[in-house]
């Protein structure tokens, strides 16, 4: 009977060990495939008008917010978690404005964390759609972050936020002269992005943190801090930078 019993528990040892290692290899692949779908939306000499129906074709495949949840990208949770240490309890009368909102990912965070006056812009219609059901967005706007003037008025918003809007053929750095001009005075700019994309995307090598010093000179902007975070983005590491509005 205990050599029988033996061998019931050596089947069921070795069964548990073959279903783990089929779980971490199933896990594996998808980690790879959302890689590769996430790398698609980023790939050298894209346009932003590619970049918008990209987003568009992967939000309506309705695998994006499986390959792009938390445990893979943390970007919306880490933005989230900033934009709360920076404007306190009473949080509800907070204009925050969430920069390529995607499918509503940092949204959601920001109305967990007290937030309820949130608007959501991202070119892509089919994430705009997605974001629409999360029920967490005052208005959702449809249009590119660039150097051209949005239909928002000057001085609009306590805080401007932007997790995984950085990229090849995403928001270009002048865009920040916009992002400065809807942000009230006193209020913050949060950009959450790839650290590797400093040096990789050509718009950004030696022009976007220049261009934030030179604002900063300027007149502009106070930097309140920039940070190194990692796994911001599967194992990437990732950089804050929050800058105030004077």
């Amino acid at each position: 009977m205990s050599v029988k019993m033996d061998s019931e528990q050596q089947v069921r040892q070795v069964m548990a060990s073959e279903k783990a290692r089929r779980f971490q290899e199933e896990g594996e692949r998808r980690d790879v495939a959302a890689y590769a779908q996430n790398y698609g939306a980023h790939r050298e000499g894209i346009s932003r008008e590619e970049v918008a129906q990209y987003y568009t074709q992967w939000a309506k495949s309705n695998k994006y917010e499986m390959d792009m949840g938390p445990e893979r990208y943390r970007g919306p949770r880490i933005a989230a978690d900033c934009v709360s240490e920076l404007i306190p309890d009473p949080r509800d009368s907070a204009r925050i404005l969430d920069i390529a909102a995607g499918s509503g990912f940092l949204g959601q965070e920001l109305w967990t964390k007290g937030f309820r006056l949130i608007d959501g812009l991202d070119p892509s219609e089919g994430m705009i759609e997605a974001a629409r059901k999360k029920n967490v967005y005052s208005n959702l706007i449809c249009d590119f972050m660039s150097e051209k003037m949005l239909n928002i008025n000057t001085d609009t918003y306590d805080a401007v936020v932007v997790a995984g809007g950085m990229g090849e053929g995403h928001i270009p750095c002048s865009a920040l002269y916009e992002m400065i001009r809807i942000v009230k005075p006193g209020g913050y700019v949060v950009i959450v992005m790839r650290e590797e994309y400093l040096e990789h995307v050509h718009d950004y090598k030696d022009k976007l943190e220049p261009l934030m010093k030179e604002l900063e000179i300027s007149g502009r902007w106070t930097r309140v801090s920039r940070r190194v975070v990692p796994k911001y983005s599967f194992e990437n590491n990732g950089v804050i930078f929050i800058y105030q509005k004077k």
